[in-house]
This record gives structure tokens, C-alpha cells and sequence, in this order.
């Protein structure tokens, strides 16, 4: 309409449509192969989907709890006692939320706000960026460079980092886009950083199951000093292959998810029942199904990696997620933008341009990220597709 000024408020401008959104689009319109977002073209355990079957046709599909059903809330605490020797009381240290990234973004906007500053690691999750900015908060980046192979951090950096208005650090391991599991060396770093300035630490552990290579994931709130500090977050989606029910949850002390509810009831309230119901049950007894869809990634992420570097690019194998960093200059390029939207023009596939998750975008320009949680012909498709670039 003539005259009729832009309606968003100034911390969201800049954050128009996701890349996964645009990348996505162009893959339906070309025809293209979608190695950009990370969703399997699999399902999860059977058992697990008949349990949230049942569930539908059982009379579970009205409001469940606020904080979540119990019985997933039991099931949460029990994964993080047996697993890594955390104990939380799954009536008040245990919250279901709408998916891993509203756990994330309830948790920022309960503990970060105008003139706070949350530290992160670049490359990062796009979300991480918007939920820091509608908290009106600012982020201070750290940037993860390669090194031996995979991408860590320095710690100066990350101390440098750190300054009077810093309230948390968003720590993502196993990490998306780069495929770091942090090691409990670069785990103590940020620790003793949290410990000293007396910082909250936020951490989004969705691939927690999904490392490769015999690389450990250990939870930061495991190290001393830091569960009282540390509010963690994780979900069925990635553990179980079902991204697309949204069924997350947070463990935190009793404080820090009053914090979260807070803000949580009055986004969505309540995470949807039957899916809660379902990755309880899931959490109880479909864990060596889980260690077999780990086993196949790792076979998979071979297979990809394989096939990227056959077709010339460079690559970083990473040590947990669903994704391949490829470095594209040994095939002449080093716009990672430029080349994601011509890849499917140009080869038939779809990518992801990893400088959209930097502030420092030079440091990331010359990335894609490729994921490779699909069926191995789909990948074997996509690689010979992508040999034309040579």
C-alpha cells in the first residue's frame, strides 16, 4: 500500500526468510537434489509412531501439562541420570517445549535482555541470532576456524569475548554447521569462563546420540560447577528422526525452568501430547534403535565426503550431526552464496551457503554445508551430479 512504512521492528530487520526456506524453494522449482536442510527422508522406530497412534486414538489430543506429560518429563530425567550421571527432578527441573529451538529461544528471552550480550560460536544456527535480537540483546561472536581437520575454537577469543554486560554462552555440541563434538579440553574452556565471570551457560545438544568416530558427547553441565549454571537443551527430533514433530525439552535447575516457563507459557503453553507420549516411550526403549541410525550416518557421512572430494572439493569430516562442511576453492570458487544458488542450475543440487551463520561473513564465504541424512542413493545421485562442477 502507498504510504504504509515497514512494519517490523527495527531488532528484526535483517531477518527476512530463512536461507533453508529460499534453499528449499529452489530445489522444488529446479528439480534439485536437497542436500540443504537436515531432515531424514526416513522415519523413525515403528514402535515409537504407534505410540503416538495410540495415543491420537486413545483421547490424548486435548491441552497436556504446561511443564509436559510426566511421563516424558520421567523419561527426560532418566535419559540424563543413566546416561551422563546428571540427576534432575522431573517435576521441577524437567519442561517440554515446542521443539529444541523454542527451548532455545524461551531460554534466551528468559535470561538475556536489553543490553545484555549472549557469547555464541560462529558458524551458528541461524535461530540463535534471531532469538538473541528479539530479546534485545546483542551477541558476541567467537568464531570456530579449521584446525587439524575439524573446527575449534581459541580460547583467548572466547575470553575476549566476555565482557561486563555478558549474561550466558550458547554452546552448541555436537555443532551445526560444523560437525565439532567438543572436546571436555574446550568444554573446561568455556566452564572456567562461565565460573569466573559468574555467567549462565545455554546449550543446545540435539545430536547428543549422532557422533561419529568414536568422539564422546559430554554434557557441559557434567563438568564441575556447571549444573547449577547451565541450562540444557535437547529433543526427539534428531534422536529419533522425527523433526517434524517439534517435541523438545529442557533441564535446568529448579530457578532457571520457573525462568523458561515464564516466557514458554505464553508462546505456545503446551508442547503437542500425543508426540510428548510417543518420545517417552521412545526415550525408554528405542535406544538401540537410535545406535543403529548412528551407525548408518556415520556410513552415510563416508559415503557424501567420498563424493565431495571425488568431485573436488575439500572437506571436513565431521564428528557429529547431519552435515558436511566443503570447502569450494579447489574447484575455483569463493562465494559460498554465489555458488549455492548456482549449484542447482549448474549440477541439480541443492546446498546450504555457510556464511549466513557468521557475523565475521569472510570467514565462512568460502563454505557450503551439505547434509547427508539421506538414502544412499539419493546421495550417490547428488555426488554424481555434483562431479559436473569439475
Amino acid at each position: 500500500m502507498v504510504g504504509v512504512v515497514e512494519p517490523l521492528v527495527p531488532r528484526m530487520q535483517g531477518f527476512g526468510t530463512t536461507i533453508f526456506a529460499e534453499m528449499s524453494a529452489l530445489a522444488v522449482e529446479t528439480g534439485s537434489i536437497n542436500l540443504g536442510q537436515g531432515f531424514p527422508d526416513t522415519d523413525g522406530p515403528p514402535s515409537m509412531l504407534d505410540a503416538a497412534v495410540e495415543a491420537i486414538r486413545n483421547g490424548g489430543n486435548q491441552y497436556p501439562p504446561g511443564p509436559g506429560l510426566p511421563e516424558l518429563r520421567e523419561a527426560v530425567a532418566a535419559q540424563r541420570r543413566d546416561r551422563y550421571g546428571l540427576e534432575y527432578d522431573p517435576a521441577t527441573e524437567v519442561y517440554a517445549t515446542v521443539g529444541a529451538t523454542e527451548g532455545i529461544a524461551a531460554s534466551v528471552l528468559a535470561l538475556a535482555g536489553p543490553g545484555d550480550e549472549v557469547v555464541v560460536f560462529e558458524p551458528y544456527y541461524d535461530s540463535y541470532a534471531a532469538t538473541i535480537a528479539l530479546a534485545g540483546a546483542e551477541r558476541r561472536p567467537v568464531t570456530l576456524r579449521p584446525s587439524e581437520g575439524r573446527f575449534t575454537f581459541d580460547p583467548d577469543e572466547l575470553r575476549a569475548a566476555v565482557g561486563p554486560r555478558t549474561k550466558a554462552i550458547l554452546v552448541n555440541s555436537p555443532h551445526n554447521p560444523a560437525g565439532t563434538v567438543f572436546t571436555r579440553g574446550e568444554l573446561e574452556a568455556v566452564a572456567a569462563v562461565c565460573r569466573e565471570h559468574d555467567l549462565v551457560a545455554i546449550t543446545d545438544e540435539v545430536y547428543e546420540y549422532l557422533t561419529f568416530d568414536g568422539a564422546e558427547h559430554i554434557p557441559l553441565a557434567s563438568l564441575d560447577g556447571m549444573r547449577e549454571r547451565t541450562v540444557s537443551v535437547s529433543s526427539a527430533g534428531k534422536t529419533f528422526s522425527v523433526t517434524g514433530w517439534k517435541t523438545g525439552w529442557v533441564t535446568a535447575p529448579a530457578p532457571y525452568v520457573r525462568a523458561v516457563q515464564t516466557v514458554k507459557q505464553f508462546t505456545t503453553y503446551a508442547a503437542g501430547g500425543p508426540w510428548q507420549r510417543a518420545a517417552a516411550h521412545a526415550l525408554r526403549h528405542e535406544l538401540g534403535w537410535v545406535e543403529e541410525l548412528r551407525v548408518s550416518l556415520q556410513a552415510k557421512r563416508d559415503r557424501l565426503v567420498s563424493g565431495l572430494e571425488a568431485a573436488g572439493f575439500r572437506t571436513y569430516r565431521p564428528q557429529g550431526t547431519y552435515f558436511v562442511q566443503a570447502d569450494i576453492r579447489p574447484l575455483g570458487f569463493t562465494d559460498g552464496m554465489e555458488l549455492a544458488r548456482a549449484l542447482p542450475e549448474k549440477a541439480g543440487v541443492v546446498a546450504i551457503p555457510t556464511q549466513v551463520f557468521y557475523d565475521h561473513r569472510e570467514a565462512g564465504a568460502h563454505f557450503v554445508r551439505f547434509a547427508f541424512c539421506k538414502k544412499d542413493e539419493v546421495i550417490d545421485e547428488a555426488v554424481e551430479r555434483l562431479a559436473r562442477l569439475t
